[in-house]
Formats: C-alpha cells, sequence, structure tokens
C-alpha cells in the first residue's frame, strides 16, 4: 500500500497560480504511476492529469490542457501539479493517486488506482 500526502492547495484569485505537491511512502515510487483528480461538491470525482511509471508519458482532460503540468521526481518520491491560469471552475478538492498494479489501464479511471491521499483544497475566486 502507498501512502499518499498532499500539500499545496489554497485560495487564490483567477488567473493566479498553485503548485500541489504529493509524497508518497510505502512502494518503490519509480515503479508507481500517479494520477490527480478533483472533486467539487455534489460531482463526481474527475481526472485532471496522470503520469506514467517512469516518467514518460503525462497525460491530461481537455479542461486543464494548456494549463496544469503534471510531473514526477522519483527522487524525491513526489509527484507535483503546476497548475496556472486558474479559474473559479478549477475550485475542488485535488486527489492524488498511486497505482502499484502492473498492465495496461485507463488513466483517467478513477478505478484504475490503488491508492489515494486525504485531499487538498483548491478555491479560485472571481
Amino acid at each position: 500500500q502507498v501512502q499518499l500526502i498532499e500539500s499545496g492547495g489554497g485560495l487564490v484569485q483567477a488567473g493566479g497560480s498553485l503548485r500541489l505537491s504529493c509524497t508518497a511512502s510505502g512502494h518503490t515510487f519509480s515503479s508507481v504511476a500517479m494520477g490527480w483528480f478533483r472533486q467539487a461538491p455534489g460531482k463526481e470525482r474527475q481526472f485532471v492529469a496522470g503520469i506514467s511509471r517512469v516518467p514518460g508519458s503525462a497525460y491530461y482532460a481537455d479542461s486543464v490542457k494548456g494549463r496544469f503540468t503534471i510531473s514526477k521526481d522519483n527522487a524525491k518520491n513526489t509527484v507535483y501539479l503546476q497548475m496556472n491560469s486558474l479559474k473559479p471552475e478549477d475550485t475542488a478538492v485535488y486527489y492524488c493517486a498511486a497505482r502499484v498494479r502492473s498492465g495496461n489501464y485507463y488513466y483517467y479511471s478513477p478505478s484504475a488506482y490503488d491508492d489515494w491521499g486525504q485531499g487538498t483544497q483548491v478555491t479560485v475566486s472571481s
């Protein structure tokens, strides 16, 4: 099991930036694929970005493409989500997720991931 701790959330004005971090423990980080999801009140958990085990492939939801960047530092056991040009509709609780299982998977599906962090609140004011 991978333990995940997110940080970096907060309140920011529209157009601003935040960087989320998620530090992992309990498993060899280079063998873990990671994802970021978000959930707004009354809505389903939504895929934001994902990255492969050995960073080489990154995936983004259309709504964040060009504004958000996911990166993975295997030496620091940490995955980041750099969020620029934030919009009020980006307001949500952001979760990082880890996939330990091997094999192909749908990176945008919450069920593809094995372990989750506790979430960090991001609020974007207009």
